[in-house]
Order: C-alpha cells, then sequence, then structure tokens
C-alpha cells in the first residue's frame, strides 16, 4: 500500500499563490505516476496536472495551464503543485493520487490522499 499525505491548502486572495505538497510513504517503488485532481461541490472530481517519477513528462488541465506547476522530489518522495495567479474557479479540495499509467483519467490511479481545501476569494 501507499499512503499520500497533502499538506499546504488554505484561504487566498485572487492573484494569490499557494503551494501543495502531498508526501507518498509505504510501498513507493511502485510510483509512476502522480498526479492533482480536484473537486468542488456539486462537481466531478477533474484533472489538475500529472508527471512521472522517472521522467520529464507532465500534463495539465487547459484551465491551469501557464498558472499552476507539478513537480517532484524523488529523494522526499514527495510531489508539489505550485499554484499562482489562483482565482475563485479554483476553489476546491485538492487530491493527491498515484497510479501506474500516465493518465489523466481518475479510473488509472489507486491510491488518493485525503485531500487539502484550498479557497480563493475574490
Amino acid at each position: 500500500q501507499v499512503q499520500l499525505v497533502e499538506s499546504g491548502g488554505g484561504l487566498v486572495q485572487a492573484g494569490g499563490s499557494l503551494r501543495l505538497s502531498c508526501a507518498a510513504s509505504g510501498r513507493t517503488f511502485s510510483l509512476y505516476a502522480m498526479a492533482w485532481f480536484r473537486q468542488a461541490p456539486g462537481k466531478e472530481r477533474a484533472f489538475v496536472a500529472a508527471i512521472i517519477w522517472s521522467g520529464g513528462w507532465t500534463s495539465y488541465a487547459d484551465s491551469v495551464k501557464g498558472r499552476f506547476t507539478i513537480s517532484r522530489d524523488n529523494a522526499k518522495n514527495t510531489v508539489y503543485l505550485q499554484m499562482n495567479s489562483l482565482r475563485p474557479e479554483d476553489t476546491a479540495a485538492y487530491y493527491c493520487a498515484v497510479g501506474r499509467a500516465a493518465s489523466l483519467s481518475k479510473d488509472d490511479y489507486g491510491h488518493w490522499g485525503q485531500g487539502t481545501q484550498v479557497t480563493v476569494s475574490s
């Protein structure tokens, strides 16, 4: 099993920045791709960004391209999501996930964190 713990969420004004962290522990040798998804009240969980553990592939949702950056620290088994120029529509619970494939689909991720809330005020 892989355990994931997110941190870094909070309340920020529009235009501000936050950095989310996701620390992985347990069977970390099984890590291949890590991703961030978000879920706003009443909406489906949606892809935000993904990165593969050992290579340079990254992918972003169109709504966050140019504003969010996903990165990883292999030595710390940690993935980050730097979020700049935040907008009220970015308000959601953000979830970290681990999967065996470089994918934008939540169905390809088998391990999830508990989520961290991001609230952007206008």
